[in-house]
C-alpha cells in the first residue's frame, strides 16, 4: 500500500565545497529532473541564487542532502551542511526547508553518468545535479511509503 504523496513542486540541494547541484520534480512528485549547478564556494552569491530559484519555482519544500557516513554518523561535511541549511532556511523562510539523508548519492550518480558515457571532467556540474536528482527521488519514495513529509525538518533560527 503506497501513502499519499502531498502535491506540489519540491527542490533539491546537493551541497559542495565548490558546487550545489539543484534538481525539481513536477507538482506530482513523479518526475525529478536536473535544474542547474550553482557555484557554492561563494556562499552569500549562492545563497542569492539558490532563493532566486525558489521564487522561480515555488516548491512547497526544499530538500537538502545530508551527508553522513556509512555508519549513519556525521562528521566535518555534515557540520558544513547544517550551518548551510539554517542559512537557507533563514532566506527561503516561509518555505520550509528538510534535511535528508544523502549517504552514496554522489556515487550512484558518477557511476550512472559515467555508464552513460559521460566523460569524468566534462561530468563534473552534472553530477552534482545528479545527486540532486536522486537526493529527490529518495525523499519522495520515503514519502510516498511512509505519508510522512521526508528526513528532518530544519529550524529557522534568528
Amino acid at each position: 500500500m503506497t501513502a499519499e504523496l502531498r502535491r506540489g513542486r519540491r527542490l533539491a540541494i546537493d551541497v559542495g565545497d565548490a558546487r550545489i547541484g539543484v534538481a525539481s520534480c513536477d507538482p506530482d512528485g513523479i518526475l525529478a529532473t536536473p535544474v542547474e549547478t550553482v557555484p557554492g564556494r561563494d556562499v552569500p552569491a549562492a545563497q542569492r541564487r539558490l532563493k532566486q530559484l525558489v521564487d522561480e519555482y515555488e516548491p512547497i519544500e526544499i530538500i537538502v542532502g545530508l551527508p553522513r557516513s556509512l555508519k549513519g554518523g556525521e562528521g566535518p561535511a555534515a557540520v558544513k551542511v547544517r550551518a548551510f541549511t539554517q542559512d537557507l532556511a533563514r532566506t527561503v523562510a516561509p518555505v520550509p526547508v528538510r534535511l535528508v539523508d544523502e549517504r552514496m548519492t554522489t556515487v550512484t550518480a558518477s557511476q550512472g553518468l559515467r555508464a552513460s558515457g559521460v566523460k569524468s571532467k566534462k561530468g563534473r556540474s552534472v553530477i552534482d545535479q545528479a545527486a540532486a536528482v536522486i537526493i529527490l527521488q529518495q525523499a519522495l519514495e520515503s514519502e510516498r511509503a511512509s505519508g510522512r513529509a521526508p528526513g528532518e525538518g530544519v529550524e529557522v533560527v534568528i
